[in-house]
């Protein structure tokens, strides 16, 4: 499923993408890797062996995405095959109070998070289903599961995200499609030091829990894992984090509550003060 096959990343420069990166091309996968700091992607196709090719872009830059599209499918066409599979990674996050919150913030997370990867997969999608099916995997969060505070935007853009995933799965199973939706908890990257402030200005620090998360490289391990055994969703989380999804599905209006709780106990100023 992996060696031998064309899987393009986005958000490829660092964090999950970087590691996502590293783990298809041990595995024998070609890549195309994309984000907006081409040093970086640079550094990352490295790793990567000869087979990649660096698709540096705004994802946010609707118009190039048919150009883009082209491009990568005759690169993968000139290797023997097409994209066999699309990693929608890119993203941005959020630390702010929904009260406190210029509506800048959710403008720009709901189109780098939402309409972004919705943009380039529908453009892919056609050839890939022409092709006769592939892989998509859409790198959510638990956010996209779970209203957590301070990430109204977030939250917003996730859900989205899986919902989208989640409908292209049932339209396209017939067609060879395999839809994966991972959501994510803590690993160890930097969303947090890049998440907008409540007036759109990257924050500037990480958490404490992001820090303390889990390695990215056992994070792409584990996507790899759900991949090739057809996996459609994983929650890529552990302890608390794990905990609020299942309470979610079990028993909704504790998790309710429990996230009111949060902000009561003085969660938000907490998070400014680290």
């Amino acid at each position: 499923m992996l060696n031998d096959k064309t899987w393009w990343i986005t958000g490829a420069s660092s964090g999950i993408g970087a590691a996502l990166a590293h783990a298809l091309a041990k595995a024998g996968a070609r890549l195309v890797l994309s984000g907006r700091n081409v040093d970086a992607l640079q550094d990352v196709a490295k790793g990567c062996g000869d087979d990649v090719l660096i698709l540096p872009f705004e994802v946010t830059d609707f118009e190039r995405i048919a150009d883009l599209v082209n491009e990568a499918w005759e690169w993968a066409e000139q290797k023997g095959g097409g994209i066999d599979g699309l990693v929608n990674n890119a993203g941005i996050s959020q630390r702010s109070l929904a009260t406190d919150t210029v509506f800048e913030v959710y403008q720009k997370l709901i189109d780098i998070d939402l309409l972004a990867p919705i943009a380039l997969t529908q453009a892919l999608l056609p050839r890939m289903v022409a092709a006769g099916g592939g892989n998509i995997v859409a790198i959510s969060s638990v956010a996209g599961l779970v209203g957590v505070p301070l990430r109204s935007a977030y939250c917003a853009a996730k859900h989205g995200l899986i919902g989208y995933h989640d409908c292209l799965r049932a339209e396209t199973a017939h067609q060879g499609m395999e839809i994966l939706v991972v959501a994510p908890g803590s690993v160890r990257t930097n969303v947090s030091r890049n998440a907008l402030d409540a007036t759109a200005t990257a924050r500037g620090k990480s958490d404490a829990v992001i820090d303390a998360g889990m390695d990215p490289a056992e994070a792409a391990a584990r996507i790899l894992d759900a991949i090739s055994t057809g996996t459609r969703e994983l929650v890529l989380a552990e302890g608390m984090e794990a905990d609020i999804v299942q309470l979610r599905r079990s028993d909704p209006n504790a998790l309710f509550d429990a996230m009111a709780g949060m902000i009561a106990a003085g969660y938000a100023e907490k998070m400014d003060s680290t």
